[in-house]
Order: C-alpha cells, then sequence, then structure tokens
C-alpha cells in the first residue's frame, strides 16, 4: 500500500510491474469482469436512441444533442456518424422495442450471427448463453459467443443456415431457466463464481500455517471440492448421458443463483421472451455483405465478454473483416449483393460443356435440364447420350406439368436428365414417359425414394447450378405449386446447404441459393469494394497528380476566373519567385497572361508574400529569380501568418529602414509616395524594396510590384517603367509576420491540413517533406486529420503502395486515383 508501481503488462494471472518511486499515482483501471449496465441507464439508451431516429428525418440531431444533452460539438458529430451510419445499415435503430438481427459471412466462409438487444450484459449474456445450448442440441456443435451492454454475437460454422426470423423463437420463456442453467455449467463464470462461494462459505481454508494460500492452491483446492460434491461437472464427457444432474447442495445451489441473478438476469430474460411472444417487439432481419457499424462492438470484445474459454487468438470474430470508417451513404449499400457478382456466380455455376462427357455429368449433378436451358450448341451431344443410353428426354405427366399462365392450360415439358438420376425423376413423376427407354446403373437402382426425398435431392442439384432463384422459379419446371417446394427446401435449410433472403438487387420476393454460392457472391462483393480501396502504386499517384493539378492537355484551365481557382490549390506552396509565371501558371492556364494575377492582385482576392525567413547564408539583398515566393487569398494571409516561422532579427540597411519606417507610420503606399516621403531617388527606393521583399518584410497589392523586382535593370539602370514598372505594382505595405513564442491557432493548422488536400488529393507524411519546412509538423496536421475522419468528411486508408504511415484523402481523389 505505500510503494509505487508502474504497470508494464497484464498477463493471464500475473501482473508484471516496475518500480517507480515517488511517482503519483494515475487513474486507476480494471481489466476484469465489470459490472453490468443498470436496466435505468439500458432503457435511457434505448429512449436516446428512440428520438435519435424520431429525429434523423429532420436533420436537427446534432444542435439537439449539444443543447438538450450539453453534448461537445465534437462528441455529438461522432455520435451523430455512428448513429446515422448504423440506422443506414440495419434500417432501424436497435431499442427496448425493436431487436434488429444480422448475419454476414466472414473471411473463412462462416457466417456471424449478431443480435442487437440493448438490455445491458446480464441479460444479453443469460440470452447468448441460452442460444449457444439451444444451437448446440439443434446442429450438435458448440459456438463461440460473446455478449456486450447491447448486442450478442454467435460465431455460426457452414453447417448452420435457418431463417433469422426463427432465432427469437428457439427458446421459450416457460423452458429457459431450466436451458439456462444447463449452459452456464459450461460457461467459465460457473467455476469463477464456484471458488468465490467455497472461499466465503469457508469451505476452503483461506490461510495455511499463518499465511495466506495461494491462488493457485485455492484453484486446485475448488477443483477438488466441486469433484466430490458435483461429480458429474469434472467428469469424463464419454461417461456423461442426458443432462447432468446437479446436487441439491447449498454451495452448488448458490452458485446457480449467484449466475442466474448477478452475472445474468434470467428474470429480465424471462420477462424478454414474454414480450417476443406476445409479439409485443418487434424483430427486424438483416442479411449483410459486411457488419454495420453497430455490430463492431461486440466483434472487437475482449475476454471477459466471451461466453466460451476459446481465447482471443483462436475466435472465430477474429476472421471479420471490416472498414476503419463507413459514411452514412456508403452504411446503406452493405446489405447489397453487388449484381455483377451474382452474375459472375450464375455464370460460373452454370454448366459449360466441352463434349458430351462433360455434359453428361452436368446432367447429373443439376438433375435435369429443361429443353429451353439447353444451349442450341449441345444438340448433338443430347443425341450421342441418347444413342448411348446415357441421356433421355423425361416427360411428366401433363396433370402435374400447369404451366401457371392459365389455370386451364396444360402444357407438356420436356426435360433432359442422366441415367443416374431415373430413379429419383420416377419417385417425382412416377407416370413420366421417358424417351428414349434407359435404365438407371446397378448401382443407382437399388434404393428406393420417396417423392419428398426425391424433390430434396432434384433441388439440391438445382440450387448448385442456378444460384439466386425463387420459389416460382424453381417449381416452374416441376410442374407443381411453390408451396409443394418450401417444404423441400426448407430440410436443405436445416442440413446448411441452402440460403434464405433477398439477395438480388431489385427482387423483392424471397430467393433461395446454395450456401457455397452466396458465400462466393459474398466474397466477391467484398472484394471489388475493396478493389476499390486497394493501394495503387507511386507511378500510378504521379499520374494522377498531374491531373488532379491540371497540368495535362485534357485537365488545363481556361480564362483569368480559372486563376483564383488554381492559386486556391497552391495556397502557402513555396516556389522560386521566377517559375510562378514562366512555368506553374502557364502549365496550368492555357494563354496566361500576366495581366491575370495583377487584376486579381488589385481586387483583393490574391495576394504574394515571401512566407519563409531568410537564412544566415543568403546574402542577397534584392529578390532573385530563386526566392521563395507564396501565393495565397488575400482573406487567409492572416492564417498563413500565424503558421510561418519567427525571423531571427536581421538589420535592414539604412535606406530599406527608412522605407520601411514610412510605410509603418503613413500605412500602405504607392511608389510615387515612397520616393517622396523617404526622400530617397527612385532607384534607391527600388533597391530598399527589393531588400524589404527579400527579408520578407513587405508586400505590394499587384505581382507587377515582384516582376518589376526581378527583370535586370537597363543599361541606364533603371527598369523599365511599363505595365511591368514599379509604378504598377499598387500600393506597398508591411507583411504580416508572426510575433515570438506565437504557435499557430487551431483554426490555422486545420486550413493547413485542408488545403494540402486540396492540392494533393491524397497525403501522407512522405509527400508532406515536399512542402516548405517552416509549416508545422506531420504530428499536429495528423490529429486534424483523424478528426475529419471522424467526422466522415475525408478517409482514412492505404491508398498509395511504398510510403509508410496513415494516409487520407479526399472521397473525390479517391475515385480519380482508381
Amino acid at each position: 500500500g505505500n510503494a509505487a508501481y508502474r504497470v508494464l503488462r497484464v498477463e493471464r494471472g500475473t501482473l508484471r510491474v516496475e518500480d517507480a518511486p515517488g511517482m503519483a499515482p494515475n487513474i486507476p483501471f480494471w481489466l476484469g469482469e465489470a459490472p453490468g449496465r443498470t436496466d435505468e441507464l439500458s432503457q435511457s439508451v434505448s429512449r436516446l436512441r428512440a428520438e435519435f431516429s424520431a429525429r434523423l428525418p429532420s436533420g436537427n440531431i446534432l444542435c439537439w444533442l449539444r443543447d438538450e444533452a450539453g453534448i461537445a460539438e465534437p462528441a455529438a458529430e461522432q455520435l451523430v456518424e455512428y448513429l446515422a451510419s448504423g440506422h443506414a445499415a440495419l434500417g432501424v435503430l436497435p431499442t427496448q422495442d425493436t431487436l434488429v438481427i444480422e448475419r454476414f459471412f466472414d473471411e473463412v466462409g462462416g457466417m456471424q450471427l449478431v443480435i442487437h438487444s440493448p438490455f445491458g450484459s446480464r441479460l444479453n449474456r443469460a440470452w447468448g448463453l441460452a442460444l449457444r445450448k439451444r444451437f448446440c442440441r439443434k446442429f450438435n456443435f458448440e459456438l463461440q459467443a460473446a455478449a456486450t451492454e447491447d448486442n450478442i454475437v454467435l460465431s455460426l460454422t457452414r453447417a448452420h443456415s435457418f431463417d433469422l426470423a426463427d432465432v427469437p423463437r428457439y427458446l421459450h420463456s416457460a423452458t429457459i431457466r431450466r436451458l439456462l442453467t444447463e449452459a452456464l455449467l459450461d460457461a467459465p463464470m460457473f467455476i469463477t463464481r464456484w471458488r468465490w462461494v467455497a472461499g466465503v462459505s469457508l469451505a476452503l481454508p483461506r490461510f495455511r500455517g499463518g499465511k495466506k494460500v495461494p491462488p493457485q492452491l485455492a484453484r486446485m483446492a475448488a477443483e477438488d471440492l466441486i469433484a466430490a460434491i458435483f461429480p458429474d461437472q469434472v467428469a469424463c464427457a464419454e461417461n456423461l448421458v442426458g443432462e447432468r444432474e446437479i446436487p441439491d447442495h447449498p454451495l452448488v445451489r448458490q452458485t446457480i443463483a449467484d449466475c442466474l441473478g448477478e452475472a445474468m438476469d434470467i428474470a429480465g430474460l424471462e420477462r424478454l421472451l414474454t414480450r417476443l411472444e406476445a409479439g409485443e417487439i418487434r424483430v427486424v432481419t438483416r442479411d449483410l455483405t459486411e457488419p454495420s457499424p453497430l455490430a463492431l462492438e461486440v466483434l472487437s470484445a475482449r475476454p471477459y465478454a466471451y461466453l466460451d474459454d476459446a481465447p482471443l487468438e483462436e475466435r472465430r470474430t477474429q476472421a471479420v473483416m471490416s472498414r476503419r470508417w463507413l459514411a452514412p451513404e456508403e452504411a446503406r449499400d452493405i446489405g447489397r449483393l453487388d449484381p455483377e457478382a451474382i452474375a459472375r456466380v450464375r455464370a460460373e455455376a452454370w454448366p459449360d460443356p466441352a463434349n458430351p462427357d462433360e455434359l453428361h455429368d452436368a446432367l447429373a449433378w443439376l438433375g435435369f435440364l429443361s429443353v429451353e436451358e439447353a444451349q442450341p450448341e449441345w444438340r448433338d451431344w443430347f443425341l450421342e447420350l441418347a444413342r448411348d443410353r446415357r441421356a433421355a428426354i423425361v416427360t411428366p405427366a401433363p396433370r402435374a406439368v400447369m404451366a401457371g399462365l392459365d389455370p386451364g392450360l396444360e402444357s407438356r415439358v420436356e426435360l433432359w436428365t442422366a441415367a443416374e438420376r431415373l430413379t429419383q425423376l420416377r419417385a417425382l413423376w412416377p407416370g413420366a414417359e421417358i424417351d428414349p427407354t434407359i435404365t438407371p446403373p446397378q448401382s443407382y437402382s437399388t434404393r428406393e425414394w420417396s417423392r419428398e426425398e426425391a424433390l430434396i435431392e432434384i433441388l439440391r442439384g438445382r440450387l448448385e447450378g442456378l444460384g439466386p432463384v425463387t420459389e416460382t422459379a424453381l417449381a416452374a419446371p416441376f410442374g407443381i405449386e411453390p408451396r409443394e417446394v418450401s417444404a423441400s427446401l426448407a430440410a436443405l435449410e436445416t442440413e446448411g446447404f441452402a440460403m434464405r433472403g433477398r439477395f438480388t438487387p431489385g427482387v423483392e420476393t424471397e430467393e433461395w441459393c446454395e450456401r457455397r454460392l452466396l458465400a462466393r457472391i459474398h466474397r466477391y462483393t467484398v472484394n471489388r469494394l475493396r478493389a476499390e480501396i486497394q493501394p495503387v502504386a507511386a507511378r500510378d499517384f504521379v499520374r494522377f497528380l498531374l491531373g488532379w493539378q491540371r497540368v495535362t492537355a485534357d485537365t488545363r484551365m481556361e480564362g483569368p476566373d480559372a486563376l483564383e481557382v488554381l492559386v486556391r490549390q497552391l495556397e502557402g506552396f513555396e516556389a522560386p519567385a521566377g517559375a510562378w509565371e514562366t512555368e506553374i501558371l502557364p502549365a496550368r492556364l492555357d494563354s496566361y497572361e500576366p495581366s491575370w494575377l495583377d487584376d486579381q492582385c488589385l481586387a483583393g482576392r490574391i495576394a504574394w508574400a515571401r512566407l519563409r525567413p531568410r537564412n544566415g547564408g543568403d546574402r542577397s539583398a534584392s529578390p532573385i529569380r530563386t526566392t521563395p515566393i507564396t501565393l495565397l487569398a488575400r482573406r487567409h494571409a492572416g492564417l498563413w501568418a500565424s503558421l510561418s516561422a519567427t525571423a531571427e532579427p536581421v538589420r535592414p540597411s539604412s535606406r530599406a529602414q527608412a522605407v520601411a519606417d514610412f510605410i509603418r507610420q503613413y500605412g500602405a503606399s504607392f511608389f510615387d509616395e515612397l520616393v517622396e516621403g523617404a526622400g530617397l531617388l527612385r532607384p534607391q527606393v527600388e533597391e530598399a524594396l527589393g531588400e524589404l521583399v527579400a527579408l520578407g518584410l513587405v508586400t505590394s497589392d499587384s505581382f507587377a510590384g515582384l516582376r518589376a523586382l526581378l527583370r535586370k535593370p537597363t543599361a541606364a539602370g533603371r527598369r523599365r517603367t511599363t505595365m511591368f514598372g514599379m509604378e504598377s505594382a499598387g500600393r506597398w505595405a508591411l507583411a504580416r509576420r508572426p510575433q515570438p513564442q506565437m504557435q499557430a491557432r487551431p483554426e490555422a493548422v486545420e486550413h493547413l491540413a485542408r488545403t494540402l488536400l486540396l492540392r494533393y488529393g491524397v497525403v501522407f507524411w512522405r509527400l508532406i517533406e515536399r512542402e516548405a519546412p517552416w509549416l508545422p509538423p506531420w504530428r499536429d496536421l495528423l490529429r486534424v486529420y483523424r478528426r475529419l475522419e471522424a467526422r466522415g468528411e475525408i478517409r482514412g486508408g492505404r491508398f498509395v503502395a511504398g510510403f509508410s504511415g496513415e494516409q487520407f484523402a479526399l472521397a473525390e481523389a479517391v475515385g480519380m486515383l482508381r
């Protein structure tokens, strides 16, 4: 209690620390099972979500959260983005009156089932354990599960296939207590609370020889005690028959009561199931291509949320890939499968034989091919198979082949089938005509098929080749009602072979799909989305930059009005003074004229300045063509001044000082006013202004002033007094410079971050190294970019390969980059 330690690592059963003498204690932390959320707080969360859903169409949620709830604006923005994305993905927000069940594929072909129930971890823990036990008994497979305050996740395998709407009916309020009692015996919470009960009841010695019993020995003693009182709890599974017999022992009863009433909320679960049975709670089901934003919490849950003893590295939830951030408009699409992926899988699944043998194999696994489904080029192969007695045309009896267009109209359906399927088709259509008459192989003719079994097997083959298909389309070739197909499809669903849902965009009726094909469709859909964010090579990024900065022939701009757009993109970029009008602007503007820049400057839209302080090695007394000059919007001059570095004190010459003093006293002045006020000759004022420009102390209304200073004097020692002379420069004024110890304002750093995004489209650390050295460090920009990403204004990810660190991009730039 009187020694200070610094925590280095928390391991299983071990806390590694080091001495920290003299250091003040930090915020305490708790790594373990925390108390569950209270019912009152869970109800408040539910009401907040319901109110959010009601206000979402009006769009005034941000003000409501800020004013009514007193939430800071950045936190309110994140909350709005999070809940809006969840609402867009699921269609509703889960509340205590509306439960949402979602299902999606993971990377290994399994599925994750997430139940959104904001009832708190105690009730969700009970519900998850009971569902895990029910799945174990129904499918003979123990699932991994976890529960948090708002979610339950069950990691399904390839053997699990069922209608999501049936999940709430798997449990019943009358039998839930007995089922949950059986389930908790295998949960990690039981043995933990057993050790606690055994210790506080003094059934186990807490001290031995005057010393406290070490935890490891106490754990062993607890296991020995439960083996004596409750043998079935630690018995070999091979020797257990039926349900375990729970002894009527006070320690066992107390442990079970603690698990049901403290760790879990059995009473609350019974009330919830009663409401579900009465239809008081709405249940929404969603099959998605990837997890919704609200599901990410339980997918990344830590070990104390687990309802089984599988460690973190073995969790199936680790096989789920998700995006770092999802905009609300993008979240609406995560429940939609890519139509191109569906078409691709249908094409891959449908047979494409190259010879009669491959066509025979297709008939064998598909069950049959209707004459309409057969390709014209297959006709000769069909005839060859018929001559070899390997295939035949099956024509069901007319009474069984109602076309469906007219109840009184009958038509004959001709189906090509392989000899191996003949016994199944005869069981399905006893009076069918077979042409030519063939017999099935000996190994296929011994089994007697019932009509139901035959229909299941034929449908199995059809689903393997059709992809997503409706019951009506499946039933049409059979000449039977869709309801007769439903029972067989339900049997295939129970096997985990088929899955139902709305898969094809635009199809409103329920569809069925073979599970393997559906997993492939999901994978193709996700792969397409991932391909959109695959990093491009550096050479591709350079090509993108040429178009982004309008250097290519098809992206160059025209006219003087486009100059302001270009300067907005190049704002704050340092370039040699002579390069602006010879290389940079002409490369982006067709038929560039210097007067365009002068007009924009005189109109007060654009300004020029030297923001980089002159170093000790720069001895030039006047600006030269390599002097670093920056163009910027005049309204942002103050922001850029706060970002620029503070110059070391440099004493200008007496003439330059006289001109600077005059401007400081009388304000911005024209060239002739400076000549008269400073009492100097015109060439002397020109030299003084050149020195002040080189020091970054003055600027002029027009770019003509800098242009005139860059031009060499004529033989007469004077610069030309044309439109490029000093008289055309407008007024000369002192440039804004940062004060010593002045830090960049937050809004200036954010403006810089946005400007860099506008300039490059994609920004990262190595790219920013090309900017001016006086700009704020990358860590300051990184904070801004992370905040903008959290707001949804930009995207984060890996956009350009070969460069380490975080990368950020504008949404429109990502599309162009791809």
